[in-house]
């Protein structure tokens, strides 16, 4: 029998290439499941689809409905923050239109929750998630390390403190993106391990010498074009920047055990008791959308043997704190706007 792919045009799609060259940051639990082994989607779906990653995200939806051409899938996208706002204005009208919210931040995943929306991720799925990030109300689909990515050509690796909070005091000329949902889901990060106090005080102390940029591919560019000594962003950023342009002055550093080195996720609520949206995650969580993820996306596999993107610093020490306290924004913005760094 000639073996099934996810796409017959997989190649070009570039879904179906081979896993990253680095072992997989976690091997317990489950092997994850092949796009070949999972059940046909037939029938209505609709997803409440945050946007972002430049339309990777898109690239496997397409791949899932050439996978699947008797499912009929309809995709509301909007940012994040915006699409968990507006379910929980439907849930309070009485009325539920998605199926599933695939959020790019757990806060957002967080907010929907929190108002107790949302079905158990059945445990066969959960299994399938590396187990530091299984949670019982969302599945983590892929994940986002914080970094600090530098100049080398203006700072030293040696020089860069590994405590996030040293930075306030610092002489560096800092890139940032305060608007920037990651830049808001870190500082909440912050707020909780750290003290309200003491993030305000970091939050100025940085803002006199930091430049704001509009998203942090722009802070990770800042950098490398010297604009910016360092700055504050998402890991992918750098690594797709190094990847188009392996030259760029940029690398990678991290802090330790604090909100700087947070690891955030991507995920999926499940809206309702519903097989076909069980499967549409399991599909998420196939080892060939796993991979694609790793790949040209360079985040963080969630499923147990997929291995984590090429680039990655091996050395991690995330906080340890559950995502999902970091889903109520509301006195992260408030404090960005008390401290005018919004």
């Amino acid at each position: 029998m000639q073996r099934r792919m996810l796409l017959k045009t997989a190649a070009a799609a570039g879904l179906l290439g081979p896993a990253g060259t680095l072992a997989a940051a976690n091997t317990a639990g489950r092997m994850a499941e092949s796009a070949d082994d999972l059940p046909p989607l037939v029938g209505d779906l609709t997803v409440y689809l945050g946007r972002g990653e430049g339309g990777l995200y898109d690239d496997i939806v397409d791949a899932i409905r050439k996978r699947n051409p008797e499912l009929n899938l309809e995709i509301r996208r909007a940012p994040s923050a915006a699409l968990a706002n507006t379910l929980i204005a439907e849930a309070g009208a009485g009325v539920t239109r998605a199926d599933l919210f695939w959020s790019i931040d757990a806060s957002s995943l967080g907010a929907v929750t929190g108002e107790g929306l949302g079905v158990p991720v059945p445990e066969s799925v959960r299994r399938q998630v590396k187990p530091e990030f299984r949670y019982p109300e969302w599945a983590a689909i892929s994940g986002r390390l914080r970094t600090v990515p530098y100049n080398p050509t203006r700072v030293s690796a040696d020089d860069i403190p590994d405590d996030i909070m040293a930075f306030a005091d610092s002489d560096y000329r800092i890139a940032w993106a305060p608007a920037y949902g990651a830049f808001q889901s870190f500082v909440t990060a912050m707020r909780l391990l750290e003290g309200e106090q003491r993030t305000r005080e970091w939050l100025l102390g940085v803002k006199k010498n930091a430049t704001s940029y509009a998203g942090e591919l722009g802070v990770a560019v800042a950098v490398a074009r010297g604009e910016a000594d360092l700055g504050f962003a998402n890991h992918y950023y750098t690594l797709r920047l190094k990847q188009g342009q392996p030259d760029a002055d940029v690398k990678l550093a991290l802090t330790n055990n604090d909100a700087g080195c947070l690891v955030n996720s991507s995920g999926v609520v499940l809206l309702r008791h519903n097989e076909l949206a069980t499967n549409f995650l399991r599909y998420l969580l196939s080892r060939e959308v796993q991979s694609y993820l790793a790949r040209e996306a360079y985040e963080i596999p969630m499923a147990s043997d997929v291995s984590v993107p090429e680039g990655l610093p091996a050395d991690i020490h995330p906080p340890e704190l559950d995502l999902t306290q970091i889903g109520d924004l509301q006195p992260t913005l408030a404090l960005l706007r008390e401290t005018r760094v919004l």
